[in-house]
């Protein structure tokens, strides 16, 4: 049974994810920084590096909320990125910033459905994902999209949080997750299920292996695992 963030409503999970999003967006940038310290911000930017060799001109960031990744990527110096999302209350906090920053011209977002992206196949050199996949309504459905619309060569990089597997930081994670996020999330967006359903769909992610195992499954090839800080979090790669 598919992990919701509104258990007392009949809406399916993409649309409950939405609803989700929009109704946190506004406090979203500074809940995502200050309830993980800050080190959201390191993992996306080792996320990036890894496409550094590739050179990417053409980018697609899917999932990309208030496009933080799609602005970490512009290191990279490619020509566009397109970024996407279901939630139109976090592109549209997206955009401001994108607007003040004066990158119009660099980064676009559009409304777009994971597994149904609105593009012809082998179009993007490389394909970011940070913390969406996880909301994903059919996994490997998303993945399979993201592998359609990829350049043959082109690489897809996901980050994802993920479960640490060993003491003491299991334990202090699951108390953290459970105890301290669902309370200052609650405090600060006034939506308590947001924060009550992010360790809920960590818990049911399949991560490390059994994620690389449904990437190989939809075509990908070449593809890693790396684990970040104790395992909280994980960046997997795979090659078209």
């Amino acid at each position: 049974m598919a992990v919701v963030p509104y258990k007392d409503q009949n809406e399916n999970k993409k649309s409950q994810v939405a609803q989700m999003f929009n109704n946190i967006a506004g406090n979203y940038d500074f809940l995502n920084h200050f309830l993980s310290a800050g080190i959201d911000i390191i993992w996306r930017k080792k996320a990036v590096k890894l496409l550094a060799p590739e050179k990417p001109k053409l980018m697609l960031d899917i999932a990309t909320g208030t496009g933080d990744f799609a602005i970490e990527a512009l290191s990279l110096q490619p020509d566009n990125i397109i970024g996407v999302d279901i939630s139109e209350g976090m592109m549209a906090v997206g955009r401001e910033k994108i607007k003040r920053k004066g990158l119009e011209h660099k980064i676009e977002l559009l409304y777009g459905d994971s597994e149904n992206l609105p593009f012809e196949d082998n179009t993007f050199d490389a394909i970011t994902v940070a913390f969406g996949v996880r909301n994903f309504e059919n996994l490997a459905k998303g993945l399979s999209e993201m592998h359609r619309v990829l350049k043959p060569g082109g690489t897809a990089v996901v980050l994802e949080f993920s479960k640490p597997r060993a003491f003491p930081m299991k334990q202090l994670y699951h108390f953290y997750f459970k105890n301290i996020l669902p309370v200052v999330g609650k405090f600060v967006s006034k939506d308590r299920a947001a924060y009550t359903y992010l360790p809920e769909s960590v818990q049911a992610f399949p991560d490390g292996q059994e994620f690389l195992n449904i990437y190989q499954q939809v075509g990908f090839k070449s593809t890693k695992w790396h684990s970040l800080t104790f395992g909280i979090s994980s960046i997997y790669t795979g090659k078209k």
